[in-house]
C-alpha cells in the first residue's frame, strides 16, 4: 500500500472512538462516526475507500452499500467510479418487488432485501459496509448478489472485529482497512 494510502488509513483509524459495554457490558464498541465529525479524516477515508474500488479488476459495474452505515460510503465509492448504487435494506424498507435473504444474528434472525432489476445478470460487484463481525449480513448479501446473477468481485468493510471470526462466513474476498 502507497505511503500515502497508509497515512490516510492511521488518521482514520485515530478518529474512530471506542465505547466499552456498549450496546451491553463486555463489548467495545468501535464508532466510525467519529471519523465522520472530523472533514480531515472523513477525506481520508473517502480517498482509501476510492482507491480500493479503482484497483479492483474487473472494474465494479456497481456497488451494493448495506444497511445502514454502508449508506454512508456505498454513495461516495459509487460516484467517483460512475456506478449505479444498490441499497440493500433490511425487510419492509424498499418499495416495488424484492428478493430477500434471511440471515442469522448473535440472538434470533433477520432479513435482507434488494430491489429486483437493481443487478443485471453477469454484473461485477463491489459490496461496502462499514464493519465485518459475525458476518451474517455481509454473506446475506452476497447471496442476494449471486441470486441476481451479479459476481461479487469483493467485499469492502472499514473495521473488522477479527475475532469474531465474520470473514470465514464470507463467500467472497474481504478488504478491510482496519482491523480491533
Amino acid at each position: 500500500m502507497p505511503a500515502n494510502l497508509e497515512e490516510k488509513i492511521n488518521i482514520v483509524k485515530a478518529a474512530i472512538t471506542s465505547h466499552p459495554d456498549f450496546p451491553k457490558k463486555g463489548v467495545i464498541f468501535r464508532d466510525i462516526f467519529g471519523a465522520l465529525l472530523q472533514p480531515a479524516a472523513f477525506a481520508a477515508l473517502r480517498d482509501v475507500l476510492v482507491a480500493h474500488a479503482r484497483q479492483l479488476s474487473p472494474r465494479p459495474d456497481a456497488v451494493v452499500a448495506l444497511d445502514a452505515r454502508g449508506f454512508l460510503f456505498g454513495p461516495l465509492i459509487a460516484l467517483e467510479l460512475g456506478v449505479p448504487l444498490v441499497p440493500v435494506r433490511k425487510r419492509g424498507k424498499l418499495p416495488g418487488a424484492v428478493r430477500s435473504v434471511q440471515y442469522q444474528l448473535e440472538y434470533g434472525q433477520d432479513t435482507f432485501e434488494m430491489q429486483d432489476g437493481s443487478i443485471s445478470k453477469g454484473q461485477n460487484v463491489l459490496i461496502v459496509d462499514d464493519l465485518l463481525a459475525t458476518g451474517g449480513t455481509m454473506s446475506a448479501a452476497c447471496q442476494l448478489v449471486s441470486e441476481a446473477g451479479g459476481t461479487v468481485l469483493g467485499c469492502l468493510v472499514i473495521i473488522e472485529l477479527a475475532e469474531l471470526g465474520g470473514r470465514q462466513k464470507v463467500p467472497a474476498p474481504v478488504t478491510t482497512l482496519l482491523e480491533f
